[in-house]
């Protein structure tokens, strides 16, 4: 199953309250900080309403 890395690019100060909400949902609070997740229409869509902040790879899992 293929799986996304999903990188913090650039700092979620002064972002809208839903956006930092979504990226502590994805798990990212650090500028750098990697995760992976199941690649899943619900995690495409949060990287979707923050895909400004992050970088997306896909990976196979």
């Amino acid at each position: 199953m293929k799986k996304l890395r999903i990188t913090l690019m650039r700092s979620q100060n002064g972002w809208k309250p839903d956006q930092v909400s979504t990226l502590k949902g994805l798990g990212l609070k650090k500028i750098g900080q990697a995760v992976i997740r199941e690649d899943n229409p619900s995690v495409r869509g949060m990287v979707n309403k923050v895909r400004h902040l992050v970088s997306v790879e896909e990976i196979d899992g």
